[in-house]
């Protein structure tokens, strides 16, 4: 693909955007049919984004990371998210750990843990969602009860991304088993005793991304790794998610807009009735709407990412953007299989990935239908 100029960014912005474009064409897009068929994790390609310090992304300078505007985020994801969206998504939870650490750690357990995270070890994974307690948080049955030097920790958390590739883990607790309102957010090493892995899920798509349950079995956790006041972890939690629904609503036109790339590039060479697709009416059409929504797409994400970068309010944009970038991700890679015809659906194609891949977008961090409800209750309440 050809980049096209983009007047929302910075120049700065823009040469990163390049580099990490560059580096998903090249090393993650040729690797990512066989992640994928695998259901295994490109380790290497982890590797070469924290050489390129990308897993230290919003990481302040001072432990050595890159300390990302929330433009800057953005492009990161979308460019990953181009070569292997996979790949994008362990990048964002590990972000989110981080982002948690540095928002809400103490300056000891910052200096313990993040200079390693920027260089990509330990990864960091996001323990929010339970079984019974996925869109509604407020539901989780997971505890933390307050011992002489710290908490046990025990429950089950569910659909946790990077979860057998973890090092740490973010989890969020009730300290008051009944209390909605005692919700609190821990620090809990991979190592500690009683932290268990599940089995990995194999999933529709995103198959070389490790999806597991968790569980916590009265695992003893220091004080100084409560990372919230008691009773202040889920207000906490909505706030860094608003970042990662900009992350994942980039990592959606990143899918979009390869699918629409191939879509163009297949009508133009496949010919039918003696000339290429690309001329038939119906295809053009096909392709003007699919771009119409990749631009879309993209103006959302980038009004969302200007506003928390000039201090505003973003989450209702936020939510705009991962609403309608996702679901247009669902339009624009259907769009692409359709182009393609019967190739579309092999895997041998990248557009048949692409169309799997893109339905989890509509889905983690808030699905469409909560992004909705966000919006409405902005508008209306």
């Amino acid at each position: 693909m050809e980049l096209r100029t983009d007047s929302a960014l910075t120049a700065e912005q823009r040469a990163i955007r390049d580099v990490v474009h560059e580096f998903a064409l090249e090393e993650l897009r040729p690797a990512a049919q066989e992640a994928d068929a695998e259901e295994s994790f490109p380790e290497d390609a982890w590797d070469r984004l924290a050489e390129l310090d990308i897993t230290g992304l919003t990481v302040p300078e001072e432990y050595g990371g890159f300390d990302a505007d929330s433009g800057t985020y953005a492009v990161v994801n979308e460019a990953v998210a181009y070569g292997h969206l996979a790949v994008a998504t362990a990048l964002s939870v590990h972000c989110l750990a981080t982002s948690c650490i540095a928002e809400f750690g103490s300056d000891e357990v910052k200096d313990e843990w993040l200079p390693e995270m920027v260089d990509g070890r330990p990864v960091g994974a996001f323990c929010l969602s339970e079984p019974g307690a996925g869109s509604n948080p407020a539901q989780m049955t997971t505890t933390a009860e307050k011992t002489e030097d710290g908490y046990r920790l025990s429950g089950e958390k569910q659909w946790i991304t990077n979860g057998q590739r973890a090092g740490v883990y973010i989890v969020f607790a009730k300290t008051a088993p009944e209390d909605r309102g005692s919700i609190t957010q821990f620090l809990v090493p991979a190592d500690y005793d009683g932290v268990e892995v599940g089995k990995k899920e194999h999933k529709l798509g995103l198959r070389a991304s490790d999806t597991t349950g968790m569980t916590f079995d009265g695992v003893e956790i220091p004080e100084k790794y409560r990372l919230t006041p008691e009773g202040e972890g889920l207000s906490a939690a909505f706030r860094i998610l608003t970042g990662g629904r900009l992350g994942i609503a980039s990592q959606a036109l990143g899918v979009a807009q390869a699918a629409l790339d191939e879509a163009v590039d297949y009508a133009g060479n496949r010919e039918q009735f003696g000339k290429p697709i690309g001329e038939i009416q119906t295809i053009r059409h096909k392709i003007a709407d699919m771009a119409t929504q990749v631009q879309a797409s993209r103006l959302l994400c980038r009004e969302a990412a200007r506003m928390a970068d000039n201090g505003e309010d973003p989450r209702t944009i936020a939510s705009m953007a991962k609403y309608f970038a996702s679901e247009a991700a669902m339009d624009v890679t259907n769009e692409a299989v359709q182009i393609h015809g019967g190739y579309g659906y092999m895997s041998e194609f990248d557009v048949e990935r692409f169309y799997r891949d893109a339905k989890i977008t509509t889905i983690y961090e808030g699905t469409s239908e909560i992004q909705k409800t966000i919006i409405a209750r902005d508008l209306l309440d």
